[in-house]
């Protein structure tokens, strides 16, 4: 049905006025005009045109124009008035992307009970830091100006805290925390205990973990009933299920990890159980594996089943075929990982509190039963001192000392001022004082550096940050330890044995995947490569942008390349090396996650490992093409390398995926990615 005149008409108007207000605010200068015909031109076909409809034609009309400032300034229009932001104190900051700000619109803005978005994204940093700070009053400092140094670590994009803290500090739901391990015991009653404990971590924002290790095996006989039990599986159905229909925050789906151990008697269901497509979409896998099972796979040798609740051998195994198993499904589906579990513990300096069994949902955070722990980023992009050209800069080691010290602050303040959603996780959470303090930028800050992800030099420097990040971090918490307090169960600890009385936190680190944080940072993801040069994003309805790696960019103008030549086969594979005009030289130094060799992803991995207290977040991207030996050599080599946990992901293997990489399949379809995707493949294909 063909449009009024008047509603045309009405159209262009609004067009109009919004692409003048966001040229006028932004102060860019640009053919106003020539804009309003763009954006009028994208809307001729639409049945009906809408206010959404109307933003996004213009959003995308300014960016096909060069008008990024006016773009990113029409970014926040709808959702803060004009005349709101006239009379407040909150700046309008231009330095986010378009996506970092529409994401920042969709999830993190506080919000009031219409829904309307009423604090910019400078407004929610400053909401955070008072919130935050505000733990100093009872705790010896001035709170005013802790709160300008925490807002000002955060507005320089050096440091960001997990999504809870972002989203809830300040607010009446005031749960700051992402990991959680909610136990699961045995029983009908206490299935159903931890089916509610995680339906409130979720609604208030947080991941869980569970361990379903505990559950009988299904067959087993119920001495209450004289009934079979069903077995773990069929329980994690109900926690799956259940998932599903409740939003975490009311902002985002829930994720879960579940872990069974690999001497339980249901362990092959387990290890199958997501091969059929769509089957625990709300979970993420991991087999805890023990040693006993990695010398008995060594040897080509059986080992035992155990039932977990009379403790007798319930059956044997060849361990190389279980193995198998374990490698079948991850190259099938990129589930399930493997966690450590014997490794896991040995390094637990807490271990009088009792054992390890299970992660959060992207394994990088080991906890007891009911333990919480908040999470934070050190932007490693941010920490180099820049050079005269692209890979001519160097870490600043003494700033990124003073940024660790002020982010443990933070981050133990957080413990401080969080609201948590039951009494058993503030008592377990508040006797421990776990904190994780992780990176992001990572593969920015090698290529700033001049130095190539998957090489020796590579490894020397992760553990470097990493190494002064651990140092610092221990020294800053030892120090809040003697004005504050240690934590609680610090008896029950290895740091007193080890010249650390006083540390306030039992565990100071954490290489978290830091997901949509390194995008509002706009950044690298965790400690990930680069998983594409160039793509096109979905940011929203009708409105699709093309984002080429800006350091690639700067880097051919500076070698005198003609990046326009390198465009086009760039924007189809993401990767250089696919390349063969592209120079060696920025080949190397430009390596994508699937042009990395495994055995790098993994020594990677462990280079970071050996100088983080919990454990680390990473994901080995594979093609699509990679072979089911492939997959099984980095399970063996994680292991041998001293990692706590390894997950794979290979291209194609789940059938919605956030990336799309067409290249690699049609020559003629470029790289279209969702506004969600950060380059972890398996933590955000779902």
């Amino acid at each position: 049905m063909r449009r009024s005149t008047s509603q045309r008409a009405v159209t262009r108007n609004d067009i109009h006025r919004a692409v003048v207000e966001a040229l006028e605010r932004s102060g860019e200068e640009a053919a106003a005009d020539l804009i309003v015909e763009d954006a009028a031109r994208h809307l001729t076909s639409e049945p009906e045109v809408d206010a959404r409809a109307i933003h996004g034609a213009v959003l995308a009309a300014l960016l096909r124009h060069g008008a990024d400032r006016a773009a990113r300034w029409h970014c926040l229009y709808p959702l803060i008035r004009s005349d709101r932001l006239a009379d407040s104190d909150e700046s309008v900051d231009l330095s986010f992307s378009v996506n970092a700000l529409r994401i920042l619109a969709q999830r993190y803005l506080r919000r009031n009970e219409l829904g309307e978005a009423v604090e910019t994204p400078d407004g929610m940093l400053r909401r955070v830091a008072h919130a935050v700070a505000a733990a100093d009053a009872d705790l010896g400092g001035d709170p005013a100006v802790i709160a300008d140094d925490f807002y000002d670590l955060m507005k320089e994009r050096v440091f960001l805290p997990n999504s809870p803290t972002l989203m809830n500090a300040g607010t009446s739901m005031g749960q700051l925390s992402a990991c959680f391990v909610i136990p699961v015991p045995d029983s009908i009653p206490g299935i159903f205990d931890a089916l509610h404990a995680m339906a409130r971590v979720h609604q208030s924002g947080g991941g869980t973990g569970f361990s379903f290790s505990a559950l009988r095996p299904a067959g087993s006989i119920v001495r209450s009933t004289g009934g079979a039990a069903s077995g773990p599986v069929s329980f994690m159905r109900i926690f799956d299920i259940a998932t599903d229909v409740i939003t975490q925050g009311g902002r985002r789906r829930g994720a879960n990890m579940g872990v069974l151990r690999v001497d339980h008697p249901d362990v092959l269901e387990f290890i199958r159980c997501k091969r059929n497509p769509g089957a625990f979409r709300n979970f993420n896998l991991s087999v805890g594996v023990t040693d006993l099972f990695m010398e008995a796979l060594g040897r080509g040798d059986d080992f035992a089943l155990i039932d977990p609740v009379s403790g007798a051998e319930a059956g044997r195994l060849r361990a190389a075929e279980l193995f198998d198993e374990i490698v079948e499904s991850a190259w099938q589906t990129g589930d399930p990982g493997m966690v450590f579990l014997d490794r896991i513990n040995a390094h637990h300096p807490v271990a009088g509190r009792g054992r390890i069994e299970a992660t959060n949902p992207c394994g990088e955070q080991p906890l007891l039963p009911y333990e919480s722990c908040n999470l934070g980023s050190l932007n490693l992009a941010r920490l180099v001192r820049p050079g005269d050209h692209i890979g001519e800069g160097a870490l600043d080691e003494e700033r990124l000392r003073r940024a660790a010290r002020l982010a443990v602050r933070f981050l133990d303040n957080v413990i401080e001022v969080n609201r948590y959603p039951l009494p058993e996780v503030t008592d377990a959470t508040l006797a421990t004082r776990k904190i994780g303090l992780g990176v992001m930028g990572f593969a920015e800050a090698l290529v700033r550096c001049g130095v190539p992800y998957d090489s020796r030099e590579g490894l020397r420097f992760a553990r470097r940050v990493m190494s002064i990040i651990a140092d610092e971090a221990r020294r800053a918490s030892a120090e809040l330890g003697e004005s504050r307090g240690p934590f609680p169960a610090i008896g029950d600890s290895v740091w007193p044995g080890r010249g650390w009385p006083t540390l306030r936190n039992a565990t100071v680190t954490t290489i978290a995947p830091t997901g949509t944080i390194s995008l509002i940072a706009d950044t690298s993801s965790g400690i990930e490569p680069y998983f594409a040069l160039s793509l096109v994003r979905n940011v929203m309805e009708g409105v699709r942008l093309p984002e080429v790696n800006g350091l690639l960019v700067r880097a051919s103008e500076e070698r005198g390349i003609d990046f326009g030549r390198l465009a086009a086969p760039l924007a189809r594979s993401g990767s250089l090396r696919t390349i063969e005009e592209a120079p060696d030289e920025l080949k190397r130094l430009f390596g994508t996650a699937l042009d990395i060799a495994p055995r790098w992803h993994v020594r990677m991995q462990a280079a970071f490992q050996a100088h983080t207290d919990n454990a680390v977040s990473k994901t080995v991207n594979l093609p699509r093409d990679a072979r089911r030996d492939d997959v099984a050599g980095i399970f063996r080599l994680a292991y041998e390398a001293g990692c706590h946990g390894i997950t794979v992901f290979r291209y194609g293997s789940k059938g919605e995926q956030v990336l799309d990489i067409g290249g690699l399949d049609d020559a003629s379809v470029p790289l279209t990615a969702s506004p969600e995707f950060t380059g972890e493949c398996r933590f955000c294909a779902t």
